[in-house]
Parts: structure tokens; C-alpha cells; sequence
């Protein structure tokens, strides 16, 4: 009698490989653990896995005791008239005590076929599409995601939230499975609430990555905190990071503030830009206002500083006579050096940017 564990057949299709590979992972530990281990498993993939192979499968007589599970990768490969000719009268009339499992890891040019879809239904099987979100319309999938799992999510700190994990929805899931794991457990007898999670929550928990740290040192770079900065990078060392790691980190943010400055002084708003921003709202505003108050020239000279600081510490120029002083030395003392004088030269356009303003204040 078959299993009511397991239906006769499934296609787990859709371009988000990651939810399909867990999929596939979750079918077979189930499998394997049916009937007290007495199920068999096989895998069809690569050469093995076409449909033809995959309807040999299934018709050959097999002495396994218990349910037969066969695992299939590669659907979207499979040309729509194999699949028609060679596996789906096959499905019709599908062995007793036998789950056939159909991977397809989809992209826009490869698809499961068609006919393989309306015979997994016909079989009375299940077919599941995990496709991925589109990225402006990831801040709503959190959201549903967090709601599904007790919390309450506002639209500022589902933006959060994706700007700092990313676009991937495996990652953005566990981070909320992690955040509904902290609340604190219902009262007995009590219905269950949902916990409010705001974007300053998201960014405090966020600031505990060392990824994050790292851009907090190259955010203090850009606004000119020479404190913040060496403090940021000792402390990045002393949990181990590595410099190129940081200096990479140090440069994307400057290219990127780099860009804000162009763009600000091409005459775009400060909203159009901040419209621009992969981060969190309060994180982007900060950033700007920090371009504001230095200068592009200054930008492209601390990109020089962080060029000159990589090349030093990987032994200086080619040409020996081309080599700084400090070429080839202590890498953190190297690493101080350049941050000290990148954020002395964005407080000092601080400076004169406030000067500025004041002496327009004074004529007014």
C-alpha cells in the first residue's frame, strides 16, 4: 500500500536554486527515513539522468522491499518530444509503491517541458514552482515571510533588511527565523502576539557582522571620523580580519561616495539619489549628508592613498626605484597611516564646507 508520506509523483521546479536544492534535500532525508529505513533511494542525474533513462528506471523490476524512491535532476535540460515520447506514458501508469521526484533548476532559457508538467498531474503528483522574488518586490515578500513566522515587520525595516542581507531568499528566511527565535515565548494559555520589529532593531543587530563593521569603518572614512576609523579598524584586525578584505571595503565605499558627489553635482536631488541606494534609509541619509560636506577631489585622492597603501603592502612598485619608503612594512602601521590621512582630509573639507556656509550666512 503506498505511503501517505509520499504522493506517486513531484516536479520541483523554478530559477530559485537554492529553495529547490533544500527541496531536494528534504525529499530524500524523508525517503530515507520511511518505513523504518526500509525505502531505497536512487539518484538519476547528469548522462543517467535523461528521460528516457528515467522511464528505464522505472520499469525495471527491482528487488528493494518497501517504497521505491527515484530522485531525477535535469529536467530543464529535456526536450518537450522526449519527455512526450519516452517518459509520459511511463508516468501513466506509474508502479505501485513508487515516487518519482523531478528536479528542474530553471533560467530563462531553460525550462522543465510542458508535457512534463500535465503528466506529473496526471499522475496525481504535485507540482511546485520556487521562483525568486524581483528585487523591488523583496521588501514585501519579507514582509509576508516575517508575518507567516509571528513578527510584525514595518516597510522601513523590510528595506533594511534586504539591504543589508541581500537579495538572496534563503538568507533573508533564516534571518527572520533567527529574529522569531529571540522573542520572547507566548504566556501560557495566552494568544500568541506578534513582535514588532522596527529598522533600528535590523541595524543593531546587523552592526554585529563583521561585514558591517567594515563598512562603519569606511562610512567614518568618507564623514572625516579619524577616531571612529582607527577604533573600527583595530578592532577588525583583533577579531582577525584580513587588510586586503578591508581596504576592499574602504575603496568600494569611497567609489561609491565618489558617485553620490558626481551625481549631486550634476544637479540631482539628495532624494534622487538616495533613491539610488542599496542600504537602510537612516544609513543612506547619513552617508550623503557625509559626501556633502567633503569634496570630489578629495575622494579621488583618498582612492589614491588606498591604491598606494595595497601596493605598499604587497612589497611596493615593480620597479624598485619607483617604491615608497614605507613600501614592504608593517601592514597596520602602513593601514594607519592611510586612514589617518584620508580622514584628516574629508574633516578638513568638513571644515571648510561649514566655513562656507557660514560666510553665505554672514552676506545674507
Amino acid at each position: 500500500m503506498p505511503s501517505p508520506a509520499l504522493k506517486p509523483a513531484y516536479l520541483i521546479h523554478g530559477d530559485d536554486h537554492g529553495a529547490i536544492a533544500e527541496r531536494r534535500a528534504g525529499l530524500r532525508a524523508l525517503a530515507e527515513r520511511l518505513e523504518g529505513g526500509a525505502a531505497s533511494v536512487e539518484l538519476l542525474e547528469g548522462e543517467r539522468g535523461g528521460p528516457g533513462e528515467v522511464a528505464s528506471a522505472l520499469c525495471a523490476m527491482t528487488l528493494a522491499v518497501g517504497r521505491r524512491v527515484i530522485i531525477a535532476d535535469g529536467a530543464e535540460r529535456w526536450r518537450e518530444d522526449d519527455v512526450a515520447k519516452l517518459l509520459v506514458p511511463v508516468i501513466a501508469d506509474m508502479p505501485p509503491d513508487t515516487t518519482l521526484a523531478v528536479f528542474a533548476r530553471e533560467d530563462q532559457r531553460a525550462k522543465a517541458p510542458r508535457a512534463l508538467h500535465d503528466a506529473i498531474e496526471g499522475a496525481g503528483g504535485q507540482v511546485v514552482q520556487h521562483a525568486t522574488v524581483k528585487p523591488w518586490e523583496l521588501p514585501k515578500w519579507v514582509r509576508e515571510q516575517a508575518e507567516r513566522l509571528g513578527l510584525a515587520l514595518d516597510a522601513a525595516a523590510a528595506r533594511a533588511l534586504v539591504a543589508i542581507v541581500g537579495e538572496r531568499q534563503q538568507r533573508l528566511l533564516r534571518e527572520l527565523e533567527k529574529l522569531a527565535l529571540e522573542g520572547d515565548p507566548p504566556a501560557p494559555g495566552g494568544a500568541a502576539q506578534k513582535r514588532a520589529v522596527d529598522e533600528e532593531e535590523i541595524e543593531q543587530r546587523a552592526a554585529h557582522s563583521s561585514e558591517r563593521r567594515a563598512y562603519a569603518l569606511a562610512d567614518a572614512l568618507v564623514g572625516g571620523a579619524r577616531g571612529e576609523a582607527l577604533s573600527a579598524y583595530l578592532q577588525l584586525r583583533e577579531q582577525g580580519e584580513r587588510l586586503t578584505g578591508l581596504t576592499y571595503v574602504m575603496a568600494s565605499r569611497l567609489r561609491e561616495a565618489l558617485a553620490i558627489a558626481l551625481r549631486l553635482q550634476a544637479g540631482e536631488s539628495r532624494a534622487e539619489v538616495k533613491r539610488g541606494l542599496r542600504m537602510p534609509s537612516r544609513a543612506a541619509d547619513r552617508l550623503i549628508a557625509d559626501v556633502v560636506a567633503t569634496d570630489p577631489e578629495h575622494l579621488r585622492a583618498a582612492l589614491v592613498t588606498l591604491a598606494d597603501l595595497e601596493l605598499d603592502t604587497r612589497g611596493g612598485a615593480p620597479v624598485r626605484a619607483a617604491r615608497r619608503t614605507l613600501a614592504g612594512g608593517d601592514e597596520d602601521t602602513l593601514a594607519v597611516r592611510a586612514i589617518e590621512a584620508v580622514a584628516a582630509g574629508s574633516d578638513a573639507d568638513s571644515q571648510r564646507a561649514g566655513a562656507e556656509r557660514a560666510r553665505g550666512r554672514g552676506r545674507c
